[in-house]
């Protein structure tokens, strides 16, 4: 690495990002209206539902400023993201898998729906959306099992498909997705606060949107799935399930046009954008000429990663040397995975970065999930320079070997490089962050 004061920049700006995604306070903002909306309607009974990796710090502020007046609460976040400070005789905490949902996400939703069809219209639900939400919400639709589902979001995954095509497949069989959540809980009023990990922010696709309206379809699912020609490999049930959506034989997911949503408002409390302000905000005060790239970065990972190289050094070789410049860019991208390897979306974007800007000097580049994981692995992304992969040809690997079997975890485990940082509480997408000349 040329310098650790750049890694210990970048991490810098990582942070910044981060504090201003930060759930806990996202949510406290909003606690003040939550309180008005409880008192001038006269409710009898505030519930909270919390899902999603951001669910425990944004259920912790809920509790700080509202708890004399909730009833009952259940959260479901992922593994290890639970703080269980608040589980009680009233609120329930469940742990749960991601990216795969697992059993006890099964469980969890079903005290969910058993919780919300208790609800009236002196209910007042508060919603806890965040990124994760749409494993960790599971209740599969009639005869399709929690096997094939998994079933179903493993190979959707393994094929590239991005999130908005993922969870138009995963609405269309579910229970509680799609704005069925919604409509299990009417009549109750229902006040959603979400924490985007969507481009663009649409409340449909965000957790896969359990209480907004679905712009999807049935038929759309459909060509998802044909898309990715995964038909044949999709279990049976889910295509049965989706043929029976199309001919009418199974209920559509609720649209705009649907009575449930005149009493339910979606408020996003933050976002990719307001993170990557914040990271621009720090890089000035530390001196750099700072532009953001793009804050709707995706496609696939690794094209992505030679994209941004080529951008810095076409920049890089028209400033002046001395030139402090900062790019930031955020988003979301998806791999398509061929090896049997190790790794995650952010460290395949790192490395073909590296592979791009190989034995050039000044340039140092971050790409981490905001989450603080990058796929199954304990890393949130990965820094480079140009001094990356020569390091790892001394050491006798092949940067191109890697990242063909899908290995980046590995690669970076053995040449350095790995960003660590531990769940961050928040899950606002990715940020890519490039130093040039500093």
């Amino acid at each position: 690495m040329e310098s650790n004061s750049r890694r210990d920049q970048i991490t810098e700006l990582f942070h910044a990002a981060l504090h201003a995604a930060d759930p806990y306070e996202a949510v406290r903002h909003h606690t003040g209206k939550i309180l008005s909306v409880y008192e001038e309607e006269g409710f009898q009974r505030l519930v909270v539902i919390g899902l999603g990796k951001a669910a425990s710090p944004m259920l912790k502020a809920t509790m700080d400023d509202l708890g004399e007046r909730v009833k009952e609460g259940i959260i479901i976040t992922k593994y290890g993201h639970a703080d269980q400070t608040y589980e009680s005789d009233i609120i329930k905490v469940y742990e749960a898998g991601h990216p795969l949902p697992d059993e006890n996400g099964v469980r969890g939703t079903e005290e969910v729906i058993n919780l919300l069809k208790e609800a009236d219209r002196n209910t007042l639900v508060l919603c806890l959306i965040s990124g994760g939400g749409s494993a960790l919400l599971v209740s599969p639709y009639g005869g399709i099992t929690l096997q094939e589902k998994q079933k179903a979001t493993e190979l959707l995954l393994k094929a590239g498909a991005d999130i908005f095509e993922l969870n138009a497949v995963r609405k269309h069989i579910s229970e509680v997705k799609g704005g069925r959540l919604a409509e299990i809980a009417y009549p109750a009023w229902v006040i959603s606060l979400i924490l985007s990990d969507v481009i663009g922010d649409r409340l449909d696709v965000i957790a896969s949107g359990p209480t907004a309206p679905d712009k999807t379809s049935y038929r759309d699912a459909l060509r998802i799935i044909e898309r990715y020609r995964l038909r044949d490999a999709m279990p049976w049930s889910i295509m049965d399930t989706l043929a029976g959506g199309i001919r009418g034989l199974v209920p559509e997911t609720p649209k705009e046009s649907s009575p449930v949503f005149q009493r339910v408002e979606n408020i996003i409390v933050g976002s990719n954008k307001k993170a990557i302000a914040a990271a621009r905000e720090r890089a000035v005060t530390l001196g750099f000429e700072t532009s953001v790239v793009s804050t709707e970065i995706q496609g696939e990972a690794r094209f992505i990663g030679k994209w941004l190289a080529k951008k810095a050094m076409e920049l890089k070789a028209s400033r002046l040397s001395d030139d402090k410049i900062c790019l930031i860019s955020g988003g979301e991208t998806t791999v398509t995975v061929k090896g049997n390897g190790k790794g995650g979306r952010n460290m395949e974007l790192a490395l073909s970065f590296a592979m791009e800007i190989e034995g050039t000097s000044g340039i140092t580049f971050l790409s981490a999930g905001t989450d603080g994981t990058d796929g199954p692995t304990d890393a949130a992304g990965a820094v480079v320079d140009g001094e990356t992969v020569p390091k790892a040809r001394v050491l006798g690997m092949s940067p191109e070997e890697y990242l063909e079997n899908n290995d980046s975890y590995h690669f970076f485990e053995k040449a350095g490089g790995l960003f660590i940082t531990g769940p961050t509480g928040t899950n606002v997408m990715d940020i890519q962050i490039t130093f040039l000349n500093s």
